[in-house]
């Protein structure tokens, strides 16, 4: 299988005045092309630390980052954010949209620098928003929307450049029990459409979709399992299947 992601002893050490933490230590893990992978660990773990540079926030202090077979770790700035604005696709715990802008006007924002017209860019954000299940709330502010919407925009924003990875922060952490449902459905669709999938996550139902859950304490990877007993997408009875994603909120 063909990593998309691979690391080298990749470590991140911040300096606070006289005292280094060490938020990441030596973190050497590949991440296959379609995997569905769950980042879990208590606070201070480095979960955090490692989604932001496997997602090129950040830059390591040591070790190496590929992506996609490019090593990222000794961009700059300018570098790492036309990566991520061609390769990932972000999904944060608190939605991040402005709320000025309706949904369309969010989702098109991150294809104002593909070189798109207007209206093409327009037209791409409203088909992205009709398969998220929002095709009816498009001219809506976010303040018009509930929190399962709001997300489904993030979601719909996080796809309109087709990367081919998602990152996704604590996506539920923010919703209710049956719209964490309703959003969990449409990351494993999502994931069937073939994208490779990581989720940061502290709650273990929800870690539960991945097929590999990578835990980490103190900057170390503490376990690296893989989920035997996940359940099929097209499965009529799992509890999170993908057509649930599909209904409106009420």
């Amino acid at each position: 299988m063909e990593s998309v992601i691979s690391t080298g002893k990749l470590s991140k050490t911040y300096v606070m005045g006289s005292e280094k933490v060490h938020a990441l230590r030596q973190i050497s893990i590949d991440i296959d092309k379609n995997e569905y992978v769950a980042l879990m660990g208590p606070s201070g773990s480095g979960k955090s630390t490692l989604m932001n540079l496997l997602g090129c926030l950040d830059s390591p202090t040591s070790g190496s980052y590929q992506l996609n077979g490019t090593d990222v770790s000794l961009m700059d700035d300018s570098e790492l954010a036309e990566v991520r604005n061609r390769e990932i696709g972000f999904v944060f715990q608190t939605f991040n949209l402005l709320p000025r802008l309706s949904a369309l006007e969010n989702v098109a924002l991150p294809l104002v620098y593909s070189g798109l017209a207007k209206k093409d860019r327009l037209e791409k954000a409203e088909a992205v928003l009709e398969a998220v299940g929002l095709g009816d709330r498009i001219d809506h502010k976010p303040n018009e929307l509930s929190g399962g919407q709001r997300q489904r925009v993030a979601i719909a924003r996080a796809l309109v450049n087709d990367p081919a990875i998602i990152l996704a922060d604590e996506p539920t952490g923010n919703l209710d029990t049956k719209t964490s449902i309703e959003i969990m459905g449409i990351f494993e669709k999502i994931h069937a459409n073939g994208n490779t999938v990581i989720l940061v996550t502290h709650e273990p139902d929800i870690a539960e979709h991945a097929h590999r859950i990578i835990r980490l304490r103190d900057g170390n990877v503490e376990t690296d399992i893989r989920n035997q007993d996940i359940v099929k997408v097209d499965d009529p009875t799992h509890r999170y299947n993908v057509d649930q994603a599909n209904q409106k909120e009420e």
